[in-house]
């Protein structure tokens, strides 16, 4: 990766291994990185105007957004749109459940919430479960995970979807490429990921404060290709902020292999038959 970036104060950097070897190239570095993360959010309010950063106005123009992409999706591999199966889905990142409560918990049967703040995580479970006790089984979030995303690694072919929002670009690269690879055993046969982010212009933008990266949608591509995935489908998201960055969501499918009695090649799971 060559492209140039910046730092939330002008700071220019040739490339992301420039960026990336100053502020985690050592082991120190590195666990110094993820706890001023996690640090900066423990000193948010656990509200939707909190975990959006001052802009809980665009939650709806978000929701709105991301059930148009998952319904198309879900459309495309089940002429029911899945009617009669067990939907199960991860969310990553979840904050105080947000994108649960608002969306995933009506489309899947089950949602594991993944958030390495606490006090978020606690917010989440009352949001979900104390203050709607008479809440469906069918449609319920079921565990609650208080683990970094760098660190985590689901339960094999658990997951039908696993969501991934506003939170990706807390991790190096590296552990970017990690998390994805591991996270591929959780997905069911057909699974597949929704990533939705923030995207810089050129290059990329690092924001000292909260430590994450804003990466470009070329330098998103490259890491999709070093995770071993390949990008089905995309989004621009609409209806934000101009003074905000652009926000694009991706489908990610895993690369596999023909089934037996075929010719050995690499092919996309992408359709009904795969699930």
């Amino acid at each position: 990766m060559e492209a140039a970036g910046t730092d939330s104060d002008g700071r220019e950097f040739k490339n992301p291994n420039e960026m990336w070897s100053e502020h985690t190239g050592d082991n120190n570095k590195k666990t110094q990185w993820y706890r001023d993360g996690v640090a900066y959010w423990e000193g948010v309010e656990a509200s939707v105007d909190g975990v959006l950063g001052g802009y809980g106005h665009v939650n709806d123009a978000d929701v709105k957004g991301s059930e148009g992409f998952l319904q198309t999706l879900l459309a495309e591999l089940f002429v029911d749109g899945g009617i009669d199966r067990h939907f199960v889905a991860l969310d990553c990142g979840s904050g105080i459940g947000r994108i649960t409560k608002n969306l995933l918990i009506r489309y899947f049967n089950e949602v594991d919430l993944l958030e390495p703040v606490s006090h978020f995580l606690d917010a989440a479970r009352e949001n979900l479960v104390q203050e709607n006790p008479m809440a469906s089984d069918k449609h319920k979030a079921t565990n609650f995970y208080c683990v970094p995303l760098q660190e985590f690694t689901p339960d094999v072919g658990r997951y039908d979807v696993i969501w991934i929002q506003w939170c990706i670009g807390h991790l190096t690269d590296d552990d970017f490429v990690s998390f994805f690879k591991r996270a591929k055993i959780g997905l069911k046969p057909g699974g597949f990921f929704v990533l939705k982010e923030n995207l810089a212009r050129n290059g990329f933008v690092l924001d000292k404060e909260d430590r994450s990266i804003t990466r470009s949608d070329s330098y998103f591509k490259e890491l999709f290709s070093r995770c071993g995935l390949h990008l089905y489908k995309s989004r621009e998201q609409k209806g934000l902020p101009r003074e905000l960055f652009a926000v694009k969501i991706f489908k990610l499918l895993r690369k596999g292999v023909l089934r037996k009695g075929s010719v050995a090649k690499p092919v996309i799971w992408d359709s009904i038959m795969a699930w």
